[in-house]
């Protein structure tokens, strides 16, 4: 078994979890359909040499990154906050005025149009799984182009100024192939920025973010790996950042001359790594017995729970569990995941509003970070349910 990103043979499977649903973030509009989904099997492997971890067993014949698919995170003003600081600081480091800005992975365009709005830039956005917004077009309809499809050779006449790509790599088996395929269609001689922002491995790995590994990722990435992989591809790392509270992770490069060596802070930083992975999956197993019994609790009570956020932490959640009947409705501020069902066990997502004629006890929130924006939503309803933090 061979590292996809060094090719170095020292990997080893250490966790493993087993008949998942495929996708998390696919959209599913009849409960029966959503617990049928397509499941499949997460074995993840570590390589010492360069600390790649990924999923051994992924499929990507079973993924279709269709128009249901949904993971904007846009709608809460949490995020947004954060997409419109990050873009402003980007114009303003990289002078991104009236330029030309491709984004690859551009999901459903909000960070690519946020770019062009605040730069007067013209973008170009490729992703499978676009589908028109009149409320993102309205802003910049005459600047931004939306190509339905994967980034690949036949769209290097495509030329920009700035390059962008986040939360994609993660999503790709073979991270290397579009790194390479990205440094062969950059027009030789021209400096160009390019950034890429993934989930933070370390977050997963080491502050025990376990609901963050899902399918749909078959690749997670630590500092160490990530400048690696650049470095080896031939892109001169030029900044790293953990970024949201240390949930993502950030990195700056221009075109270079490939580096397959290691600093004595990233051997350091690697045998950390490699620390975590060893005792991950015991920790994992504590943390998911915790939260059944914490379930089960509520459930023995006769407490009504739900979770809030319906997206890969909690749709992964629920599916983990085993007291699933506890929770019978998970909550979700965006409108569109609002009357649909969870993948893998059915719940329905409805909006916040809705709890005030459920009136549950206890309220699951799955993602710290925008804890101060839900205790307001949950005053603001009037109830006076207990908050639990994941």
């Amino acid at each position: 078994m061979f590292c996809p990103v060094c090719h170095s043979s020292r990997t080893s499977i250490f966790f493993e979890m087993l008949n998942v649903p495929v996708f998390c973030n696919v959209l599913w509009s009849e409960q029966q359909a959503a617990k049928t989904c397509q499941k499949g099997d997460i074995r993840l492997a570590f390589c010492s040499d360069c600390g790649f971890i990924y999923n051994t067993t992924f499929d990507s014949k079973l993924l279709d990154y269709c128009p249901d698919y949904e993971n904007s995170l846009d709608f809460s003003p949490r995020f947004q906050a954060y997409a419109k600081s990050l873009g402003e600081r980007l114009i303003k480091k990289y002078n991104l005025y009236q330029k030309k800005i491709i984004e690859i992975g551009c999901g459903k365009g909000d960070f690519l149009s946020l770019l062009c709005e605040l730069g007067e830039n013209r973008g170009v956005g490729f992703d499978p799984s676009y589908i028109e917004h009149t409320e993102i077009l309205n802003l910049v309809r005459d600047r931004v182009e939306f190509v339905q499809d994967v980034y690949s050779e036949k769209y290097r006449h495509y030329q920009g100024d700035f390059i962008c790509c986040r939360h994609t790599l993660e999503h790709i088996e073979q991270p290397r192939n579009l790194l390479t395929l990205l440094r062969e269609n950059l027009e030789t001689g021209d400096e160009v920025p390019i950034f890429f922002e993934v989930p933070n491995a370390i977050d997963t790995f080491r502050r025990m973010a376990i609901w963050d590994i899902i399918y749909e990722h078959c690749c997670y990435f630590s500092p160490v790996s990530l400048s690696y992989i650049f470095a080896s591809c031939g892109f001169e790392v030029k900044a790293m950042s953990e970024e949201f509270q240390g949930q993502f992770l950030t990195l700056e490069a221009e075109m270079g001359k490939p580096k397959l060596t290691f600093n004595q802070t990233d051997v350091d930083d690697l045998k950390t790594l490699s620390r975590d992975v060893d005792v991950f999956a015991q920790t994992f197993n504590n943390k998911l017995i915790s939260w059944q019994k914490t379930l089960k609790n509520i459930a023995d009570n006769g407490q009504k729970a739900v979770t809030w956020g319906a997206g890969s932490k909690g749709v992964t959640f629920l599916n983990l569990i085993q007291e699933q009947t506890t929770v019978e409705y998970i909550v979700d501020i965006n409108p569109r995941k609002q009357g649909k069902y969870v993948a893998g066990t059915g719940q329905q997502i409805v909006e916040p509003e809705f709890l005030s004629q459920y009136q549950p006890d206890v309220i699951i929130v799955m993602n710290s970070v925008y804890q101060d924006e839900i205790k307001h939503q949950v005053h603001d309803l009037g109830l006076n349910s207990e908050l639990m933090f994941v």
